[in-house]
């Protein structure tokens, strides 16, 4: 079974996306800012994927995201990152991260999960950094 870590400061948000990917058959981890999310991911490098919000407290998805890349234990992990409108800047620098989807607030659970599905049976892991 495969762990996906979601990344989500809104708890009613958390919960509806953990609970449409355990209806998936995944295990799900919720981590509510950057800060918990980079500490889970330590403990849980063989995570899946990441569904990451770009909004976070402590650390934005964007600082995550830029140390899940930098991490050689973690740069392949996929992520899917959720926005809202209006963060263009913050877009631009995501997908030069390397994700494999951007989607935006609010977004349909259904589909969310269909992407992690898509993401996760096409096995396209980020690019490395250094390569």
């Amino acid at each position: 079974m495969a762990t996906i870590l979601v990344v989500e400061d809104e708890p009613h948000i958390g919960r509806i996306i953990r609970t449409r990917l355990e209806q998936e058959g995944f295990h799900v981890e919720v981590a509510e800012t950057g800060a918990e999310a980079l500490d889970r991911l330590a403990l849980m490098p063989e995570t899946a994927l990441i569904v990451l919000d770009l909004m976070l407290p402590v650390l934005s998805g964007v600082q995550v995201l830029h140390a899940v890349r930098h991490d050689p234990r973690l740069h392949r992990i996929p992520c899917i990152v959720l926005t809202a409108a209006g963060q263009d800047e913050q877009l631009r620098e995501v997908e030069a991260l390397g994700v494999f989807d951007i989607m935006t607030k609010p977004f349909s659970p259904r589909r969310l999960a269909a992407r992690v599905q898509e993401c996760l049976a096409e096995a396209i892991p980020a690019p490395s950094l250094s390569e």
